[in-house]
């Protein structure tokens, strides 16, 4: 059957395609899979073949016009139709275009005249009007100029006719002026965007006429629809000079089956910005414009708070239980109350002050509006309190910056308190009671931190958080900042707010799990938003309340949600806490108390929060406290053993590094070192216990599981306290140095014995070998750390790099390739990026011990090894990017270095694709900055082979994250000929060519590869691409805007959002520097734990 289907030389047999079309649909699996295969060959087959010709072989009017054939195979049939109309028309004959255009223009009028048929084939109907807008995109206006006036004029004929037409143009609207980014080339874009603007009063007088003469619900409901889609690009005389939107808000809004479809337009309306509809907008215009967004709001907020046209009753009732009646309504009434909150969240965030300036007049209509808006905030589902919640945080921040003073409170010069003078304020004056009632929502539903690690399942128990929740954190940090701001418009009532809620825990009046997280929470999130007095008294009051609260409360689950609160607050001030050293010890004491509590989640909790106490609060740790006999840290060192006698080892290593920030305080340095050994009796104690008995063993009591377990966990130690305390750790490192690496080299001989004495490899997969191996990867770990963190370039070079290169790269090359540490690549490849080109002469051992044998591990697929091919090209992204004259001493292994770049670039995971385009930019940058003769000889033997191997990923479809390195790349290897900077021939010596310059042989070059590869696009199309490449590669952004109309021709690049990443990415660093600008200047705005304190060190 299949074999009938693929024969191209006989005629098309439509029964024998019914039949493989239904086994698809209703086959067994063997035959689905079958059949499924046949289709895409055929499909592919077709697409391989002359367009013309295999069309007329694949008669898709026959397929269409047959009772016969199934609706499954007239739908397969116009996909083919779709493909051919989308990538290759211009390769049609015309009379086969004209034929192809009447054909589905006669066969969309047909069906869409009656009303049954146009009902019971919708999505045949759909995919119809998809492919007769493709064929608009290729002929209108210049083949097809009369396509609008055609489309209006029969729209008249028959409602039907008409809805259908409305389908068209919204999806014709969509594909100009939403995807045309991504589909069209820049100028079609543009001259389909002019074309529409020039026809659409056609179409405006069409909706016109259909809201004014029709009553089908479903016409009516698509024009709505269609109108949605025009309204964002269309001339505002449309909107604003007419009487569309009296008829919408007076006509339709109060009709039930309407008012989803007209609030989504009139959102749309109020959404426009009309400083980026005109460029440069004069005073009389924006008045007049104000004047009709003014009309808008007045229109809208009366029909819904008071009543059409000002006359009850109102489309919502005042004080309704927005919350439940979303919970209790249905489909379209949960959908009206979205747009409602979408309408007046967007209104708002667009014209605001619009909204105010209405006010002066009726200050009754705008607060019941926002008043609406809060009580829509309070419904639960996620993205409706999403979108409200994004514009509460513009308003508080509004308000903040216009009508907060900044004065510095006596008690500090670097907290700067806005205070607010009510009388003087009348627009807080107007907002006063929203605010308050927004403080409250912002308290009740404050979303969970990401420092909480203890939530309540779906069973109703305290458990230990598994897995982040990103949405949550992303909403806590919106909440938390719009709380920052509520704070500051008025300390005095976010305060009674919480203190009040509080007191309803602690009387039990009110007390739940889910009320006490999300009060603490928000009492978390206001730090630093108050002066330093305010949070004093403040957080007095709710540290003790909650202590209570902890020895009150009964149950291990009760105990568990209040001591996570406990930490959570007093995690959030460490400013208070420095201030405040009776508090902080209580604080630090409790929560050793809680590290003994074996309810899950709160030992690490316990951890977590003594770890950032200690990064804020590190000073106060070692210096002596008025009251005490001695530093806190010297008493901790007393008591260590059972502070974290029930703790996990995991927990330990947290508990390990806290200890490092606080030795990392110590100014003196023999102080600090004395303190770091004390601190680490314990571990090395525990170290040198395993060494002596090692010896005495003659090393078999390391194969013990519990011995590799505590080295594991030592050296696991030792890497935390490294990260903490940077370089002041080598006074440890030295200490195990010698021994740490004779361990490393222990554990790689017992493996290699492990390996040779096994059958085969699956005793890399026991458990004795999967722990050696372990010790050695946090072996590496922490001497990685170290040089990381170290400030001594000179010491590493001369005392711990020579001891490193034989127990590691020996064992590296000696071990099989599966037992083979990727820790080792990234090891050296830190040492190159700390050390430089202080590396240079260390670079060919490293080199060969490495390179050669991790490449046969990692080409032989894409798959296998992933951590070793990232680090392998990491590390030579590296060398060649410090110790380039290292790569040039090697000239016998560099032809394999070129030929692993492009097998990096080449790659299906985008980190190793990416790193593989960066490393090939630099290498030519470094080549450029070489001698001439380095040079030529460079581009002479690899120039053709990287150009026509960086086209190949810039065209196929697994690369495109890629195409900002590829652009920078292609640009400069066409700017190396352009420029004449190339001085040798780069085309064959041979005679096979002849050529008289590198310009010109590569543009023939070009044209030839380009040609086979892309028969779809012709020979004038691809030399005026190629000229155009070689005339913009001096401007980069002029060169990648050809490339990306090149692309976009292509019918690989069907869908092209990765070629405007770069643009995307540069918005988004934007926004984030602004934004960080933004919080810096705001007391509270930025997490206590991710800013820097100045006052930190303070005594």
């Amino acid at each position: 059957m299949a074999d009938t289907l693929l024969n191209f030389s006989i005629p098309l047999d439509v029964n024998v395609l019914e039949q493989v079309v239904s086994s698809v649909y209703g086959g067994d699996p063997q035959q689905m899979t079958a059949a499924s295969q046949t289709l895409s060959q055929l499909s592919e087959r077709i697409q391989g073949e002359d367009a013309g010709s295999a069309l007329n072989w694949f008669r898709v009017d026959n397929i269409l016009e047959s009772p016969t054939l199934s609706s499954n195979t007239k739908f397969y049939a116009l996909q083919i139709l779709e493909a051919a109309i989308k990538y290759r028309w211009k390769t049609l004959p015309a009379e086969q275009q004209a034929g192809i255009k009447n054909f589905i223009v006669t066969l969309v009028i047909q069906k869409s005249s009656s009303d049954e048929t146009y009902r019971s084939e919708k999505v045949f109907m759909t995919k119809l009007n998809v492919i007769l807008v493709q064929i608009v995109k290729q002929e209108w206006p210049h083949n097809w100029p009369s396509f609008i006036s055609d489309i209006v004029h029969s729209s008249k004929t028959n409602e039907t006719l008409c809805e259908n037409n409305m389908s068209i143009l919204k999806l014709l609207s969509e594909e100009v002026f939403d995807f045309s980014r991504d589909e069209m080339t820049s100028a079609k874009a543009k001259k389909l965007k002019e074309s529409f603007n020039a026809d659409f009063s056609l179409i405006f007088q069409l909706c016109e006429y259909i809201l004014a003469n029709s009553s089908k619900q479903s016409l009516l409901i698509m024009t709505f629809q269609t109108l949605l889609k025009f309204l964002n690009w269309i001339p505002l005389v449309y909107i604003f000079e007419t009487a569309l939107v009296k008829t919408l808000v007076y006509k339709f809004l109060p009709v039930p089956a309407y008012r989803n479809d007209v609030l989504a337009c009139l959102t749309e309306v109020g959404s426009l910005d009309i400083g980026n509809i005109y460029e440069s907008v004069t005073s009389e215009i924006g008045a007049a414009y104000d004047q009709h967004f003014e009309a808008l709001f007045t229109e809208v907020a009366t029909a819904i708070c008071v009543g059409v046209g000002g006359q009850p009753p109102p489309i919502v009732q005042p004080d309704t239980d927005m919350a439940a009646a979303f919970n209790s309504g249905s489909d379209t009434d949960q959908t009206f109350i979205q747009n409602l909150g979408l309408f007046f969240s967007c209104f708002f965030r667009q014209h605001l002050p619009i909204a105010e300036k209405a006010a002066h007049s009726n200050p009754t209509l705008l607060q019941s509006a926002m008043g609406l808006l809060v009580l829509i905030s309070h419904v639960d589902d996620m993205e409706l309190f999403k979108i409200c919640l994004e514009y509460w945080n513009v308003l508080t921040s509004d308000l903040y910056h216009t009508e907060c003073q900044f004065q510095p409170p006596p008690q500090s010069a670097l907290v700067l308190t806005p205070t607010v003078s009510p009388a003087s304020s009348p627009r807080l004056q107007l907002y006063a009671p929203i605010l308050s009632k927004l403080r409250v929502l912002m308290v009740s539903r404050m979303a969970k931190p990401e420092e909480v690690l203890i939530v309540e399942d779906e069973n109703g128990e305290i458990v230990r958080e598994t897995m982040k929740d990103s949405d949550a954190i992303m909403m806590y940090k919106t909440m938390r900042e719009t709380l920052v701001y509520l704070t500051h418009l008025n300390y005095d009532d976010t305060e009674n707010i919480m203190l009040e809620k509080l007191q309803y825990q602690v009387d039990g009046t009110q007390w739940s799990w889910h009320n006490l997280n999300t009060l603490c929470w928000a009492i978390g999130s206001i730090s630093g938003a108050m002066s330093e007095e305010d949070e004093k008294r403040f957080l007095v009051t709710v540290i003790k309340d909650l202590l209570g609260l902890c020895e009150m409360k009964r149950g291990k689950d009760n105990k568990a949600v209040v001591a996570s609160n406990i930490m959570y607050v007093v995690g959030q001030y460490p400013r208070f806490l420095r201030a405040h050293w009776k508090f902080l010890k209580t604080v630090v004491n409790k929560l050793f108390e809680f590290m003994h509590e074996l309810h899950p989640g709160v030992q690490d909790m316990a951890c977590d929060t003594f770890l950032k106490i200690s990064q804020k609060c590190r000073r106060k740790f070692v210096v002596l406290q008025v009251g005490e006999a001695m530093p806190f840290i010297d008493e901790l060192c007393l008591n260590l053993r059972a502070i974290i006698s029930d703790l996990e080892p995991g927990q330990v290593h947290v508990f390990y590094e806290a200890l490092g920030y606080m030795v990392s305080a110590q100014a003196d340095a023999p102080t600090r070192d004395g303190l770091l050994m004390k601190l680490m009796e314990l571990p090395n104690q525990m170290w040198q216990d395993i060494l002596s008995q090692a010896k005495q063993t003659n090393g078999e009591s390391l194969k013990e599981a519990t011995t590799m377990k505590h080295l594991q966990n030592i050296v696991r130690t030792n890497e935390r306290i490294a990260m903490a305390l940077g370089h002041p750790y080598m006074v440890q490192l030295g200490h195990i140095y010698v021994d740490l690496l004779n361990v490393y080299k222990a554990y790689s001989e017992l493996i290699n014995q492990s390996i040779t004495s096994g059958q085969n490899n699956m005793v890399l997969h026991t458990s004795g070998v999967r722990a050696m191996r372990a010790v050695k990867k946090e072996t590496l770990r922490v001497l990685d750390t170290f040089i990381e963190k170290s400030e001594d370039n000179e010491l590493v070079l001369t005392k711990f790099v020579p001891p490193l290169l034989d127990p590691v790269l020996g064992d590296y090359v000696r071990s099989i390739p599966l037992s083979r540490d990727p820790e080792v690549l990234s090891l050296f490849t830190s040492l190159i990026n700390k050390l430089q080109s202080q590396m240079t002469q260390e670079v060919p051992r490293v080199f060969e011990a490495v390179f050669k044998c991790t490449l046969d591990m990692i080409t032989q697929n894409f798959e296998d090894f992933p951590e070793h091919r990232s680090n392998l090209f990491n590390l030579l992204r590296a060398i060649n990017h410090h110790c380039f004259p290292a790569l040039l001493t090697a000239q016998s292994n560099f032809t394999l270095i070129i030929e692993s770049i492009k097998w990096a670039f080449k790659h299906t995971e985008r980190n190793v694709a990416e790193t593989g385009l960066h490393t090939l930019l630099e290498l030519l940058q470094n080549v450029q900055a070489s001698q001439s003769h380095v040079m030529n000889g460079f581009y002479q033997n690899y120039y053709l082979g990287l150009l026509q191997d960086v086209f190949s990923v810039l065209t196929d479809t697994l690369h495109k994250p890629g195409f900002k390195l590829q652009v920078m790349i292609l640009s400069h290897l066409f700017l190396a000929v352009e420029s004449n900077a190339i001085t040798c021939p780069l085309w064959p010596q041979d005679g096979s060519v002849t050529a008289t310059s590198n310009p010109q042989y590569l543009r023939e070059l070009l044209l030839q590869m380009l040609s086979s590869s892309f028969p779809n696009m012709s020979q004038s199309q691809l030399t005026t691409t190629i000229n155009g490449w070689f005339e913009c590669c001096k401007d980069q952004a002029s060169f990648k805007q050809h490339l990306r109309d090149f692309l976009v021709q292509l019918k690989e690049f069907g869908d092209s959002t990765e070629l405007y990443a770069e643009e995307r990415q540069a918005e988004l660093d934007s926004k984030a520097s602004d934004l960080r600008k933004r919080q810096e200047a705001v007391p509270g705005l930025i997490n206590p734990h991710a800013r820097h304190d100045l006052d930190m060190s303070d005594t």
